[in-house]
């Protein structure tokens, strides 16, 4: 289903809504005179229960990845710890071909930090960290400067939000990352911003319990965040008008969400559409077509680490039940990737796993062992030297590592594991066409 109006790049014209040349960063003056900080001022008229309520009535699902519910994970915390509490935004978007959250980074900052200074008064969270990639530069200075706006209006402070309207004081600082893949799993973020090696924690306590410092923590992501400012605004009904109910009796997929789409395509760029909005319509409709006019071939529909999909399933729709319904691991960031018919999937296979190789964090050994395993045997396959049983080999070490068999303590090795087995299932005649037989050893008998 398309999108009525933009909801969160209202201020950041896009397409087929504007031209990209009149995109610039929105500061805190355009940000107030456009109804910003508007959300946060009627919140701040509520009870914070209420307005935990609220969100998790709209059934806001996770935008990082996971698409757990915001609002329930909110109700985690513990009930009568009068402590310091935390907020970690995550924001390192490392996932390999998603470049979503950036777009509100740069050109709608104070969105975000809305969001967050909704989200502490809701939850009671005094202090918050925005968790920012390592390689994003720009988008550092960018932020740092809204936060630094903020600080100076009386959003955030010793003054109290909104300078004082409530008795009740955040403090937002930025944090920038060093550029590890695995700082994207939330307590191996927590393990950075504490100053340590950046690696998962095992579980539980959880971050909810003990996270930060050991402190009650909710982790969110940039995009969950800059939903919240629309919910309390217009309640959660106006939200669970936008995006679909699930057709095979799961949970709903409600809202809007930031898509943005890399590869073979005419008009690649971050679109922002309704959940449950097809794959085609994507592609054809927004990504003006294949480049070239070559024919599809593969997608992979929302960060390499989902799986991928082939030309037949390109009416997929895009909300959380792809998964189930498209053998993937999930939604994930809902950011594809779109591959032509030229496309060596082989290949393809080879760079995903060359990436997760490089990446794991070597705590977990079936992760540590059997992503450079898996690399070795694709790096011989697309040399010409692999045989049929490597395939099988392949699909045997992928399938024994990650945190759903229960080897891993992050989902790490499970991306590796579904981006694997899928492109080697869906794409089965174009890796046997590369090896060569197996040598079956002959018995004899006296």
């Amino acid at each position: 289903m398309p999108m009525t109006e933009p909801v969160l790049t209202k201020r950041i014209p896009t397409y087929p809504y504007g031209d990209p040349k009149d995109r610039h960063a929105v500061w805190y003056d355009e940000y107030v005179k456009t109804g910003g900080y508007e959300a946060l001022a009627a919140a701040l008229e509520k009870e914070p229960a209420a307005i935990v309520d609220t969100v998790k009535d709209s059934n806001l699902r996770g935008r990082g990845g996971a698409g757990f519910p915001c609002g329930l994970k909110w109700t985690f915390l513990p009930k009568d710890y009068e402590g310091q509490r935390y907020l970690a935004v995550n924001s390192d978007e490392s996932e390999p071909c998603t470049f979503k959250d950036r777009m509100l980074l740069d050109f709608d900052p104070h969105q975000l930090l809305e969001g967050i200074a909704i989200t502490c008064w809701a939850c009671g969270l005094q202090t918050a960290y925005i968790y920012i990639r390592g390689e994003y530069h720009e988008q550092a200075v960018t932020v740092q400067k809204a936060i630094d706006e903020a600080y100076k209006n009386g959003v955030f402070g010793k003054q109290g939000l909104m300078k004082g309207k409530v008795d009740f004081a955040v403090d937002c600082y930025l944090h920038r990352g060093a550029g590890a893949y695995v700082c994207g799993e939330e307590t191996g973020l927590l393990e950075s911003l504490e100053g340590k090696r950046g690696w998962p924690r095992i579980k539980p306590p959880f971050p909810a319990v003990a996270g930060l410092f050991g402190k009650p923590t909710i982790i969110n992501n940039v995009e969950t965040l800059a939903c919240v400012p629309h919910i309390v605004q217009h309640g959660s009904e106006w939200f669970k008008s936008l995006g679909c109910e699930s057709t095979i009796g799961g949970p709903p997929s409600y809202g809007t969400k930031l898509m943005g789409v890399s590869g073979h395509v005419n008009r690649p760029g971050v679109y922002e559409c309704d959940l449950g909005f097809s794959l085609r319509t994507l592609i054809d409709e927004y990504c003006q077509g294949m480049k070239g006019g070559k024919k599809l071939k593969a997608i992979i529909p929302g960060g390499i680490s989902m799986g991928v999909l082939t030309a037949d399933q390109v009416d997929a729709e895009l909300d959380f039940d792809i998964g189930r319904k498209n053998d993937l691991l999930g939604l994930g960031t809902a950011c594809p990737t779109v591959l032509d018919e030229d496309t060596d999937m082989i290949m393809v296979a080879r760079n995903i796993t060359r990436f997760f190789k490089n990446e794991s964090c070597g705590q977990c050994t079936p992760c540590r062992e059997g992503s450079g395993w898996i690399y070795k045997i694709l790096c011989r396959i697309e040399e010409g030297e692999g045989t049929t049983r490597d395939l099988d080999l392949l699909l045997e070490i992928a399938g024994s590592m990650g945190a759903m068999p229960g080897t891993t303590i992050c989902g790490l090795a499970d991306g590796n594991n579904w981006a694997v087995r899928t492109i080697i299932n869906k794409f089965r005649d174009e890796f046997e066409a590369r090896v060569k037989p197996s040598l079956v050893p002959v018995t004899m008998s006296v």
